[in-house]
């Protein structure tokens, strides 16, 4: 299976504009099996199914990964 390079994930939110973070693929693999992506920073980490399907990682502590979040390929 080909997964792409990077994607947007995109961060929706009610009454503010949608926040997006450009993510891209590493050598991990997440707990389903598919690759772990992560911005640049690696604070923002995310499964990433070959169908799309999002699960964000946390990287440190205290963080509660966010459930409405959806990703774009980009390449």
């Amino acid at each position: 299976m080909e997964y792409p390079e990077s994607y947007e994930l995109v961060f929706q939110a009610s009454a503010v504009a949608d926040d997006t973070v450009v993510v891209r693929r590493t050598e991990r693999a997440g707990p389903g099996g598919s690759p772990v992506y992560e911005d640049d920073t690696g604070i923002v980490r995310a499964e990433i199914s070959e169908h799309g399907d999002v699960r964000m990682l946390a990287s440190g502590g205290h963080q509660a990964p966010s459930s409405s979040v959806t990703a774009r390929a980009r390449g």
